[in-house]
């Protein structure tokens, strides 16, 4: 990730440098452009940091104009102290304070539009969630024919095969918990033994006693809650 950001620091730095690159020697040449890929390669840095604190702040979905704008806002203040800090390093001066106030909206103008640009680019924005029920977990798919139809209440791992307990009876299949636990997204439930997946509307009761934890399904099957996982469930208030 962090060398695409780069990549597309440099794609900014190439399209600023072109202004005004021909008829001039190439040690005048490097030497007026080099600024550019310095903010560019900065700029990506501080725009990845921000692009991940606006993820934080859950400003994605609402849609890359936004990230971008909340984005170049955040970098405008930094990237501004570092064309200060380069300019005085490179040109032995740093820009005269009278000129702070358009430094600091050119700096403005360019993050924004290349955070935009490089959200629009990485392809990251969330994708809004597909309506409930347009495309069932894909584990139903596994389902023997004889229980297709009924609810799934359980999942049990026995040696290589999976105990499927369901309204409509029991069966196995073959299969690993941790793949089926992967495509069981969509479904309210959760993994409450290293051999056990619950779906929630299966749970009957729940008990506890001497320490541990018990879950009766409505098939009147008894799953045991691990430590492990006993602390997850409390806190949904399955137990």
């Amino acid at each position: 990730m962090v060398l695409r950001t780069l990549a597309v620091g440099t794609g900014v730095a190439v399209f600023l440098s072109l202004f005004g690159a021909f008829g001039r020697p190439w040690p005048q040449l490097i030497r007026d452009n080099a600024p550019f890929f310095i903010y560019s390669w900065i700029g990506a840095l501080m725009g990845l940091a921000g692009a991940r604190l606006c993820w934080r702040l859950g400003l994605w979905p609402r849609g890359p104009v936004v990230v971008g704008l909340a984005t170049g806002l955040m970098m405008a203040v930094p990237m501004t102290f570092a064309v200060w800090i380069v300019q005085g390093l490179l040109f032995g001066r740093p820009p005269r304070a009278a000129a702070l106030p358009e430094v600091i909206w050119q700096v403005l103008l360019v993050c924004v539009g290349a955070s935009v640009l490089a959200i629009l680019i990485s392809g990251r924005m969330s994708p809004a969630p597909a309506p409930a029920g347009n495309e069932p977990p894909k584990f139903l798919e596994r389902i023997p024919l004889k229980l297709r139809g009924g609810e799934l209440w359980a999942v049990e791992a026995q040696d290589h095969y999976l105990r499927l307990h369901t309204s409509k009876g029991q069966g196995l299949i073959l299969m690993r918990l941790a793949d089926a636990i992967d495509e069981l997204a969509g479904i309210e439930g959760a993994q409450v033994h290293r051999s056990w997946w619950v779906a929630r509307d299966a749970i009957a009761d729940a008990r506890r006693g001497d320490g541990r934890a018990t879950l009766t399904l409505k098939d009147g099957s008894e799953v045991p809650v691990s430590r492990t996982y006993a602390r997850q469930l409390r806190t949904r208030n399955w137990i």
